[in-house]
């Protein structure tokens, strides 16, 4: 009778875990640190899990781009002034993002490829900013036009940049791309100072929308086309947030309440659906709220739980039929 009890204790004891784990908590978060300064931030994600962002170095006078390989932070220079930014990753380990050209000066989309930084030019501006890049080596970001007055998203082919307009507005920037050139980001629309995130099919802009406030952005975009960025609330509060299914949602509601992150914004997304991003986590650092990087990992599927769940009762009768034999 005990063995019976035990045994049906066990099974309810696996369901309800799995049940609870899938209504509360649907990602673990992974700390990356930083290049030794107070501060850092992720910005791309590729499927191998590589990361790249940005991080104070020692001093906290200047941000240089980092790439993260699951273990160690690499610090990646610059294009011959004091900081860099890195933005973006492809599945091949190509880095795009911007750079100061010389102290002072202008400030250059870059591709970083092996251990170089190429200088990508802009649209007759002065300044300009890559965002993402696909396995084709298509870069993506905005760069000023001629006259410095307003900046566009552009589309880099490998050798010139394309302008990609706005959403009715002056201004656009393209923050992510895909391997079948889906581009994300943000564009002024027609209503004055206001910009939303757009998702940019390869002829026409579609506006994504917001999280109940004014603005958003949207930063990376996957295979399935699932998009990550953010926006404000109703409350006029930034969130992280996620476009899947033709649904924006704010992230916050999908990790462990408990866990004291409040993810502010969300900066890439790869294949396998992990997410990387910068947010708050209460209780530490200066003022009690530090801000770092942070790597959201998807808990399984329901019908996962279950499959393990049903693998683990499957055990369990084994054994205890056989104990009983």
């Amino acid at each position: 009778m005990n063995q019976h009890i035990s045994f049906l204790t066990v099974i309810i004891m696996c369901f309800l875990i799995c049940g609870t784990a899938q209504a509360i908590v649907q990602y673990t978060v992974t700390d990356l640190g930083t290049l030794g300064g107070a501060s850092s931030y992720a910005n791309g994600i590729n499927a191998s899990g590589q990361v790249v962002g940005y991080s104070y170095i020692i001093g906290d006078a200047d941000d240089h781009a980092f790439l993260y390989n699951g273990s160690t932070m690499t610090d990646l220079g610059t294009l011959g002034g004091t900081y860099s930014l890195a933005l973006g990753i492809n599945d091949s380990g190509q880095v795009v993002g911007w750079a100061q050209t010389t102290e002072n000066g202008p400030s250059h989309a870059f591709l970083y490829s092996g251990s170089t930084m190429k200088d990508l030019g802009t649209l007759g501006g002065i300044d300009s900013e890559a965002y993402g890049i696909n396995a084709s080596g298509q870069v993506v970001g905005y760069s000023y036009i001629i006259g410095d007055a307003h900046n566009h998203a552009f589309l880099y082919n490998g050798s010139t940049m394309n302008d990609l307009g706005t959403l009715g507005g002056r201004d656009s920037v393209a923050l992510g791309i895909n391997d079948s050139g889906q581009i994300v980001g943000t564009a002024e629309t027609t209503t004055n100072a206001v910009s939303h995130a757009f998702l940019y099919n390869g002829s026409t802009m579609k506006d994504l929308g917001t999280l109940g406030g004014t603005d958003s952005e949207a930063y990376g975009i996957n295979a399935s086309g699932q998009v990550v960025g953010w926006a404000y609330t109703n409350g006029g509060i930034e969130h992280a947030l996620l476009y899947s299914s033709s649904t924006l949602i704010d992230l916050n509601t999908l990790i462990d309440p408990s866990s004291g992150w409040k993810l502010q914004a969300a900066s890439g997304i790869n294949d396998a659906g992990q997410i990387v991003g910068g947010g708050f986590i209460e209780g530490s650092g200066y003022n009690g709220n530090a801000y770092h990087a942070f790597l959201l990992t998807p808990v399984p599927e329901p019908s996962t739980l279950i499959l393990l769940g049903i693998s683990i009762v499957g055990l369990l009768t084994f054994a205890w039929r056989r104990r009983g034999a």
